[in-house]
């Protein structure tokens, strides 16, 4: 099989999907991405550019459609080399949203185009109006049906896509579900994988909490409202007030990943800790951490708070069960297709850091129950998210499609 992945990072959701097809020598594997770092065996890593941004001036609510246009151009161009050089793709696979797909078709009108959907925007019922304290507006209505512009354009012009929970799929327009699987990418259990009495000594980073018999922990690619980190600071700290001894490990960047960055130049980060002053010697912010390390942190949880708006699953929580970890989550979706509360994990109102606080205590004042929870955790990976179950029937999808 000849395949062309497209994904502006690399190797994010085709990790697997690209590794196994790359080992064998049967296929020719080309994986067009904008990210210079990493490489995968057996994939030819292509870079492709856009030739600039969209314009200033350019109507915000179509900004994010010609920065679509432009990354699809840039695309189109390392295509159009790769096509000189007689590479003629059977597959496009390519993610959904960002524009690298948008004209896979005009160029390699032969080819099975496959989109990896993972989001459609809608301003009600899910993420954008989620929290009573920032409302939307006309403004933001349009802005948001406007958003969807390439996603539509791809949904009309691929092959078959698909979406990794059944309510990411649901945030699409009825009439294009049945062009979406359900599938989610895999995890890989034999990596993520409890380990009883595992202490935690990141020494790359000067952190020892071997001594601590409490560590609470927290992941997430960014620090803002959509995974709940406002709300996770102040369940800090109450929880201090009640836990002296319990220790607090957070992974992420000070950024925004997802939603609106403060208008002054602060971050959330520096606003929740003006806000609520907790001790810092027992808060540890990690930053992004390389995979070894965030597994340690995983496997010396005594328990793991996850929140998020409805919007799409982490990974991350998905790994977190899988290493047996005890989930505090937010009783939101896609969360509640995966957590079953007081079975596989333990659910609380997104927007209140006492009920947060609460159960962490829970967690951390019967480890006999919760180890029951922690081997339903990941008993639930096992069954469901199995990377040993789901890349065969992935690959078997793709390959039934060319």
């Amino acid at each position: 099989m000849k395949i062309l992945f497209l994904h502006p990072n690399f190797p994010a959701q085709f990790r697997h999907l690209a590794t196994v097809l790359g080992k064998d020598p049967q296929n020719t594997v080309v994986y067009a991405t904008n990210r210079l770092e990493g490489s995968i065996p057996g994939v030819n890593k292509v870079v492709y550019e856009k030739s600039r941004a969209a314009r200033p001036e350019t109507h915000h609510y179509v900004r994010p459609l010609e920065n679509a246009v432009l990354e699809a151009q840039g695309v189109y161009r390392v295509a159009q080399k790769l096509k000189d050089q007689g590479f003629y793709p059977d597959v496009v696979y390519g993610h959904s949203g960002w524009g690298p797909t948008l004209f896979m078709k005009d160029i390699f009108p032969q080819a099975t185009l496959l989109c990896y959907f993972e989001w459609y925007y809608n301003a009600y019922g899910s993420d954008a109006n989620f929290d009573p304290s920032d409302p939307i507006n006309a403004d933001d209505e349009a802005r948001i049906r406007t958003k969807n512009a390439p996603i539509l354009l791809d949904l009309v012009s691929c092959d078959r896509g698909l979406s990794p929970t059944a309510w990411q799929r649901s945030q699409f327009p009825p009439e294009f579900q049945s062009k979406i699987k359900v599938h989610h990418d895999g995890i890989d259990t034999s990596y993520f994988r409890p380990m009883p009495e595992a202490k935690l000594n990141l020494a790359r980073i000067n952190l020892d909490l071997t001594a601590a018999e409490e560590i609470v922990t927290y992941v997430a690619r960014g620090m803002e409202p959509y995974r709940g980190f406002p709300q996770l600071i102040e369940a800090i700290y109450l929880l201090q007030q009640q836990r002296p001894q319990c220790h607090f490990v957070i992974v992420g960047k000070n950024r925004v990943a997802y939603g609106k960055t403060l208008p002054d130049g602060k971050t959330y980060k520096d606003v929740m800790l003006e806000k609520f002053p907790v001790d810092l010697s027992r808060v540890h912010f990690t930053d992004l951490l390389p995979y070894d390390e965030y597994l340690q942190v995983l496997q010396a949880s005594s328990a793991h708070i996850y929140l998020t708006r409805p919007f799409v699953l982490s990974w991350s929580m998905l790994e977190a069960l899988s290493t047996g970890c005890v989930i505090v989550a937010s009783d939101t979706a896609p969360v509640t297709e995966v957590i079953e509360d007081n079975v596989n994990g333990l659910l609380v109102d997104f927007f209140s850091p006492q009920q947060t606080c609460d159960r962490v205590i829970e967690a951390l004042e019967h480890p006999e129950q919760m180890a029951i929870i922690r081997t339903q955790a990941r008993k639930t990976i096992l069954e469901k998210y199995d990377l040993v179950k789901l890349l065969p029937q992935h690959l078997q999808w793709v390959q039934d499609l060319v």
